[in-house]
């Protein structure tokens, strides 16, 4: 990882700086021999070691940025400390010139003391800005990883087609043709429909509820050749929720996942319905639960689940009685995930 340049408003550097200078003749200002020339000359040293400063730490912090650090360097700051302390040592040499009548060996005392206070302060807060920088990126590194991952499983999630409803559709289409069903044409044109709407649907992370009862609509017709009367669909969706969003395959799905789990017969037949209520999709199915259950993928309720956290941030609502198993889906009227 790269951290982050520090960067610095120059404002912020000069407006301190002179904070800093001005401050530093507020002891002057209290006192009886109070004098303007030591006054500006001081604030001016003092101001210009500030600035030095600002500039020496900024650049010793950035020439290191491409290094991971979360603790302060401890060597680093004596290296700073120490050449501040010359470069103060040259400032109040200089203020000796301009006022020789200061014994240099108090004063000098007195500016290196603000100068390494000044100095630390300096390096204390571009550190912690530096390592807020730091942990900024790592927080949004940690997010782009999230992303991508959650992004890579639910185009995973969006190309999972049981291999067990090919291969029973198949047999049951190689049966119809043995036996010249008048409905081999319309098995065969619902099949290639249902695939069809599953490679344009690899594409896409939403479509209309009316597109997806129309994959519905295919699925059923193909379980119907194979079941017969033992499955029923009922479709109460009015046309505002025909026009929400949903992820594709999503009802096929859970319609697979009630076939899956329940008993279909003729003598024991399953009744599935989808309506809308209380701004959800619902979709419900008596319990009639198989004694040993085909073999799952995990493609079913679970890929709905991953489906409605990655795209929505949502989850969906699960119902279960003794007699009833319920899923409510939350409408989805426009597609807002970042």
């Amino acid at each position: 990882m790269q951290q982050q340049k520090i960067k610095i408003s120059q404002a912020v550097i000069w407006i301190s700086s002179l904070f800093l200078g001005i401050l530093s003749s507020v002891p002057q200002l209290a006192s009886h021999a109070f004098n303007w020339e030591e006054a500006i000359v001081n604030s001016a040293i003092t101001a210009a070691f500030s600035i030095i400063m600002w500039y020496v730490n900024i650049y010793l912090l950035n020439r290191n940025s491409g290094k991971r650090r979360q603790n302060i360097s401890y060597s680093r700051l004596m290296v700073v400390l120490a050449f501040g302390m010359v470069v103060m040592f040259g400032l109040a040499w200089i203020q000796q010139l301009i006022l020789s009548h200061i014994n240099f060996g108090p004063t000098m005392l007195m500016v290196e003391v603000r100068g390494i206070l000044i100095n630390l302060v300096c390096y204390m807060f571009l550190s912690l800005l530096q390592n807020n920088y730091a942990g900024q990126q790592v927080h949004l590194e940690l997010e782009k990883v999230k992303s991508d991952n959650l992004g890579a499983q639910f185009e995973l999630l969006k190309q999972q087609i049981n291999p067990h409803f090919l291969f029973n559709s198949l047999n049951t289409l190689k049966s119809m043709a043995e036996t010249n069903d008048s409905e081999t044409v319309d098995f065969i044109m619902k099949l290639s429909d249902f695939y069809r709407f599953t490679l344009e649907s690899r594409k896409l992370d939403l479509i209309t509820v009316q597109e997806e009862m129309k994959i519905i609509d295919s699925y059923i017709f193909l379980q119907k050749a194979r079941f017969g009367e033992g499955i029923t669909l009922t479709d109460e969706l009015n046309n505002e929720v025909l026009k929400t969003l949903i992820p594709p395959f999503t009802l096929q799905l859970l319609v697979e996942n009630c076939i899956k789990h329940n008993i279909v017969s003729k003598s024991k037949p399953l009744h599935i319905k989808i309506y809308n209520a209380e701004d959800k999709i619902i979709i419900e199915n008596p319990i009639q639960k198989k004694i040993t259950t085909e073999d799952s993928l995990g493609i079913g309720l679970d890929n709905v689940k991953l489906r409605y956290k990655h795209l929505l941030e949502q989850e969906i609502e699960i119902n279960s009685d003794e007699k009833i198993f319920q899923i409510k889906l939350p409408l989805i009227h426009e597609y807002t995930h970042y």
